[in-house]
């Protein structure tokens, strides 16, 4: 008899841990690039296993919605991430808060995440070139413009084609953009008179229905909940790989990989299982694709007589280069309600500032100065923020009965915002490593994440907060807060921690994604970026491997 309920379910679905015979592709992860790549696979009659270390989540999502918004529960327990199997330490000047971000489970950190999906521009794959500073990336933006477009139907992308500063398309996105929220349209008329042009955010949430998935019937809690499953998981395509017949285990934390005789080939995947034994799932092609910090800590953990700084990392880059976007905001009040509260996405934004941040902008109403300083992408995001939670404000406070209620509405639904995306250029220093002062669940060293901001992020961010604060004025607006350079965090967007690259000894893996040392194990990541530009990366990944899953594919 188990012992609860989440035994029984556990029991029902994943009964069965043993490992399969020898298949044609172990896939380490279920978020967006391992569910594409087992289901792009799948399809194509390959035998596939995925592995998975979280647990499939079941249930009422409406539940877990309400479980989100009540103050008793903390953050991580949503989607119970926290205690000693996501134990993790930080150094450097910033401490980096990563289980506020991550979650473990079938379909990873697409459970929770804005759901935004943009593809970068021309130029940030090729920053060297055009900007003096970082690398090229080894493959430029007409290598994946197919593929670009191939995720954007694949994760059922809303957008529509009036963005002035996005690279080239042949095609329109497969559903319609959603419609500017009313504050969107406040903002519209004050960046009209700077000069600042505004445009659609392309979304990967449903705005018509498709099949058996509903169109985004308005929750507002996209983050961490969408009830409706009308914003893209990579559950979806976790599902459709079972369907073609890959198989999936959960709870089945990966703990190293190992290689063959002649360290040419990853032989198996071990991995542990929730009664404490290991098994091993050997494979003829390997795909690790469980995040940019996982992915590095992984290969890191795989040491051997062979490779004893761990797997794949003879150039002794493995979790080097980490990157992340950093938020710059400013926010205040204006003396009407601004009906924020009714969207819960971004369906707003401007690029204006993305290839020439430090350009100057007038209009009729005003202008921007320009910036003459060395300055990286900047985008600009419109929030719909409607003010501070009402139940954070009543708990927060002292009043009671008819005053609260008053206070409550003259506090909330006047809010204004805006945030940006400022990207972060690679640093050997910024790192990934292993603390082993420090162990998980399973006696694994935890991972160490290094992280500091460098003197051109922090004049990105004050030029960002610049240009947010002329339009705030421009639209009549209160300033009452300001993140900027001394108080910015993470946009928890982990890459380049594996980044491509054609020399062995400045990289970790090929410009097709595959390990140099290792040719049967690749790494389908934001992990492999080479440059961050300040675009969120789910796009691009989703791109990554679908364009691994067609060189596996022949591989095969």
């Amino acid at each position: 008899m188990s012992e609860s309920p989440e035994d029984d379910v556990d029991q029902a679905l994943d009964a069965d841990r043993t490992p399969s015979e020898r298949v044609d592709v172990c896939v380490v992860g279920s978020g967006p690039a391992g569910a594409l790549v087992a289901h792009r696979l799948a399809e194509a009659g390959h035998d596939v296993v995925v592995l998975e270390a979280g647990e499939r989540f079941e249930g009422d999502r409406r539940e877990r919605m309400e479980q989100a918004i009540r103050p008793a529960f903390g953050p991580g327990s949503v989607w119970d991430m926290g205690g000693e199997r996501d134990a993790f330490t930080t150094r450097g000047d910033r401490r980096y808060p990563l289980n506020a971000s991550r979650v473990k489970g079938v379909g990873g950190t697409t459970l929770h995440w804005q759901g935004m999906v943009m593809r970068l521009h021309e130029s940030d794959f090729r920053r060297r070139t055009r900007d003096g500073v970082a690398a090229d990336w080894p493959i430029d933006y007409d290598d994946l413009r197919p593929y670009y477009a191939a995720a954007e139907s694949a994760l059922g992308v809303a957008g529509a084609a009036d963005n002035p500063f996005a690279p080239p398309r042949e095609e329109p996105h497969p559903l319609p953009a959603f419609a500017p929220s009313y504050s969107d349209s406040l903002f519209a008329g004050a960046c009209e008179r700077l000069g600042v042009a505004t445009h659609s955010v392309p979304n990967a949430r449903l705005s018509e229905s498709r099949g058996d998935d509903s169109a985004c019937v308005g929750y507002g809690t996209c983050k961490p909940v969408c009830p409706s499953g009308a914003k893209y998981t990579a559950e979806r395509h976790v599902e459709r790989a079972e369907a073609a017949g890959a198989r999936v285990l959960t709870r089945v934390p990966v703990q190293r990989l190992e290689h063959d005789d002649a360290g040419e080939r990853v032989a198996a995947a071990v991995y542990a299982t929730p009664d404490g034994s290991e098994r091993r799932q050997e494979a003829r092609q390997l795909v690790v694709a469980c995040g940019g910090v996982e992915t590095a800590r992984l290969l890191l953990l795989s040491r051997s007589e062979r490779y004893p700084d761990g797997l794949a990392n003879s150039s002794g880059l493995v979790g080097r280069y980490f990157m992340d976007h950093l938020f710059a905001g400013v926010g205040g009040v204006l003396g009407e309600p601004t009906r924020q509260n009714h969207v819960g996405f971004l369906t707003s934004e401007s690029h204006q500032f993305y290839d020439d941040p430090g350009a100057a902008m007038s209009g009729k109403g005003g202008s921007i100065p320009p910036a003459d300083d060395d300055l990286g992408p900047i985008k600009l995001e419109f929030l719909n923020y409607a003010g501070p939670s009402p139940v954070e404000t009543a708990l927060s406070g002292d009043e009671w009965g008819d005053e609260l209620l008053e206070t409550l509405r003259e506090s909330y639904g006047t809010h204004v915002a805006m945030g940006g995306l400022v990207g972060q250029l690679p640093r050997r220093e910024n790192r990934i490593t292993l603390d082993k002062s420090r162990t998980d669940d399973h006696g694994n060293p935890v991972p160490t994440v290094h992280w500091s901001l460098d003197d051109r992020t922090r004049r990105t961010l004050r030029r960002a907060n610049e240009i947010q604060r002329r339009i705030l004025e421009e639209l009549g607006a209160e300033v009452r807060w300001t993140v900027g350079p001394s108080n910015t965090g993470p946009a928890f967007h982990h890459m380049g921690t594996t980044r491509m690259g054609t020399d062995p000894s400045e990289s970790v893996v090929t410009p097709r994604l595959r390990t140099h040392d290792l040719e049967n194990c690749w790494v389908p990541s934001s992990s492999t970026f080479v440059t961050s530009g300040a675009m969120n990366p789910t796009l691009t990944i989703a791109a990554l491997a679908l364009r691994v899953a067609d060189h596996l594919d022949a591989e095969l």
